[in-house]
C-alpha cells in the first residue's frame, strides 16, 4: 500500500526544507566566506578552523542550556507555537545580519546568534511529532522529513551558489553577492514556515498554571529525576551524547575542513550539494526499512558506518576522497538522525515531548560542543589538522556501547 503523508505531515516537514536552506548555507558557503574574513584579519588556517570550532560550540552550548527550559514552557499549553516562532525570527534576522558583518569577529559573534534561533527552533519542531501524526508512522514521517529537507534546500542553495560564483559576470561585488545570498536563504526558511505556524494544533500538553515559567523550573527537575530512573531513556540519551557528537561535528566542519586542507572551492561545494542528493533517497530508505527491521538495529548501523566515515576523514589528501566522503555521509546522515528522532519519541512520555527534547537537545547540541571543541583543541595542540578530525571516531564507537545497553533495558513507565 502507497504511503500517504496527511495534511498536517506535509506542512510539519515543509519546515525541514525550510530549515535546511541554512544548515547547508552553513556547512558549505559561510565556512568559506569567513575563511575569507579571517585571512584578511591575519588569522592562519589552523587558527581559521579552531576559531570556527569555537563559534559553532559556543552556539550549541547556549542553547544546551536555554533548550531544556524552553522545551518545558513550550509545553504548556498554548505555548509551543509563540516560542517556535520566536526562534525562527532569531535564526532569519540573525542570517539576514551576516551579510553586514565586515570583520570576521563580528561575523561569528553574529553566526553564533543566529545559530542559537535555529537550534532552539528544532527543539520545538521535533517535538510535534508526536502531535503531527501517529506513532506508527513515526519512523517514515521523520524520515520523510529529514529526506525533503536534504532535496528542498537545494533549490535555494543553487540560486546563492549561482549568484556568488558568478558575481563578477552581473556587476557584482563578492559581498554584495553574499548579502543577497544570506537574504534569500532567511526568507526562504521563513516562507517555508508558515504551512506549520498557521495550521498546527498542540495535541500533547500540559495546562497552563500561574507562574507558567516557574512552574516550568519545578517540572524540569521533575523530569530529570525521571529520567535517572528510567534506565532506557537515560541510556539512550547517554548514547546520544556521543554518537550524534561526531554526525553534528562533520556537518559542522566539513567545509572548513576542506578548506584548511586546501582543497579547491567549487569542488567543496557541489561535493556537499552532492551530499544532500545523495540523502535524499537514502533518508526516505531508512523511514522503509523501519517497517520492516527492527529500528534500533538500523541505528547500529549507521553509527558503525559513521565509525568508519571518521577513520576515512583523518587520511584525506586529495579532492576525489572528499567527493567519497560526501557520498558516504549522505547515505547514512538521514537515517541516524530521522530514526533517532522517531525512537525518542516513541519511548517518552508524549504529553511532555517538548521537555524531553529539550534534554536530548542537551545531548545532541552538548556533544556537538564537545565534539567541535575537540576538533579545534586537538587541531590546534598538534598542528595536525586530520589528526583533530579523526579524534571523534572514539565518540561513535563510545556511542555504540552505550545505546546497544539502552535498547537491553526495559521500557520505561508511561509518565
Amino acid at each position: 500500500m502507497k504511503f500517504k503523508l496527511t495534511r498536517a505531515e506535509k506542512h510539519w516537514i515543509l519546515y525541514d526544507v525550510g530549515n535546511s536552506a541554512f544548515v547547508l548555507l552553513v556547512s558549505t558557503i559561510i565556512p568559506i566566506y569567513f575563511n575569507a574574513l579571517a585571512e584578511s584579519g591575519g588569522l592562519s588556517d589552523t587558527e581559521y578552523l579552531a576559531y570556527w570550532g569555537y563559534a559553532a560550540s559556543a552556539a550549541t552550548l547556549a542553547v544546551a542550556v536555554l533548550g531544556p527550559v524552553f522545551g518545558t514552557v513550550a509545553d504548556t499549553r498554548g505555548f509551543k507555537r509563540p516560542i517556535f516562532l520566536l526562534t525562527i525570527l532569531v535564526g532569519a534576522v540573525g542570517c539576514i545580519s551576516l551579510g553586514f558583518a565586515r570583520q570576521w569577529l563580528v561575523f561569528l559573534i553574529i553566526f553564533i546568534i543566529a545559530k542559537i534561533g535555529y537550534n532552539g527552533s528544532l527543539i520545538f519542531y521535533d517535538s510535534m511529532l508526536s502531535d503531527v501524526t501517529e506513532p506508527e508512522r513515526m519512523d517514515r514521517v521523520s524520515s520523510h522529513g529529514y529526506a525533503w529537507g536534504y532535496i528542498g534546500s537545494c533549490a535555494p542553495f543553487l540560486v546563492c551558489l549561482g549568484l556568488v560564483l558568478g558575481s563578477g559576470s552581473i556587476g557584482l561585488s563578492m559581498t554584495s553577492a553574499m548579502t543577497i545570498a544570506f537574504a534569500i536563504v532567511a526568507l526562504w526558511w521563513v516562507g517555508m514556515s508558515l504551512p506549520l505556524l498557521r495550521t498546527y494544533r498542540q495535541k500533547h500538553y500540559v495546562e497552563r498554571r500561574p507562574h507558567a515559567v516557574a512552574e516550568s523550573f519545578r517540572r524540569l527537575g521533575r523530569t530529570f529525576a525521571n529520567v535517572r530512573k528510567e534506565k532506557k531513556i537515560f541510556l539512550f540519551l547517554l548514547a546520544f551524547f556521543f554518537y550524534i557528537d561526531g554526525v553534528y561535528t562533520i556537518i559542522d566542519m566539513a567545509t572548513a575542513y576542506g578548506t584548511a586542507l586546501g582543497f579547491e572551492t567549487t569542488g567543496l561545494l557541489l561535493a556537499l550539494l552532492l551530499t544532500q542528493i545523495v540523502a535524499f533517497p537514502f533518508a526516505i530508505l531508512f523511514g522503509r526499512l523501519a517497517q520492516k527491521y527492527d529500528t534500533a538495529r538500523l541505528i547500529t548501523v549507521c553509527i558503525i558506518a559513521y565509525t568508519g566515515i571518521a577513520v576515512f576523514a583523518m587520511f584525506l589528501a586529495h579532492q576525489w576522497q572528499f567527493w567519497l566522503l560526501a557520498v558516504l555521509v549522505g547515505m547514512f546522515q538521514g537515517g541516524v538522525q530521522a530514526l533517532s528522532r522517531s525512537y525518542f519519541t516513541r519511548i517518552i512520555p508524549a504529553a511532555q515531548s517538548g521537555e524531553y527534547f529539550g534534554l536530548m537537545d542537551i545531548c545532541g547540541k552538548g556533544a556537538s560542543f564537545v565534539g567541535t571543541t575537540l576538533v579545534g583543541v586537538v587541531s590546534q595542540a598538534t598542528n595536525n589538522i586530520n589528526l583533530g578530525v579523526g579524534v571523534i571516531a572514539v565518540l561513535f564507537v563510545v556511542g555504540i556501547f552505550c545505546f546497544r545497553r539502552a535498547v537491553a533495558a526495559p521500557d520505561a513507565e508511561a509518565a
